[in-house]
């Protein structure tokens, strides 16, 4: 089992950068695959990026290709999202999520995700 806890969320400016970071207070997060997902209210969970428990394989949504980075180290237990070139409608509460089955595969499904942080918020302001 793992506890995690998301930070780095706050306000900025439309086109601004962002780095959000994924910490476990129990739990080795080098056991996972790891996601990051978003919600804002009313809507269901999205998904953003995922990463494999090695960092080699990495699984992006369209609307994020060649704006956020999704990165880990698996030494300071931490998983990380660059956000750049930021838009106001990635505005959302930003979760990430620990994926305990098949830890080589970088997933974009949030049942595959069994374990959950409390979330960080984003807000992008144009």
């Amino acid at each position: 089992q793992v506890q995690l806890a998301e930070s780095g969320g706050g306000l900025v400016q439309a086109g601004g950068s962002l780095r959000l970071s994924c910490a476990a207070s129990t739990g080795t997060l080098s056991s996972y695959a790891m996601g990051w997902f978003r919600q804002i209210p009313g809507k269901e969970r999205e998904f953003v990026a995922a990463i494999s428990w090695s960092g080699i394989n990495t699984y992006y949504a369209d609307f994020v290709k060649g704006r956020f980075t999704i990165s880990r180290d698996n030494r300071k237990n931490t998983v990380y999202l660059q956000m750049d070139s930021l838009k106001p409608e990635d505005t959302a509460v930003y979760y990430c999520g620990a994926k305990p089955q098949n830890p080589f595969a970088a997933s974009p499904l949030a049942d595959e995700y069994d374990y959950w942080g409390q979330g960080t918020q984003v807000t992008v302001s144009s």
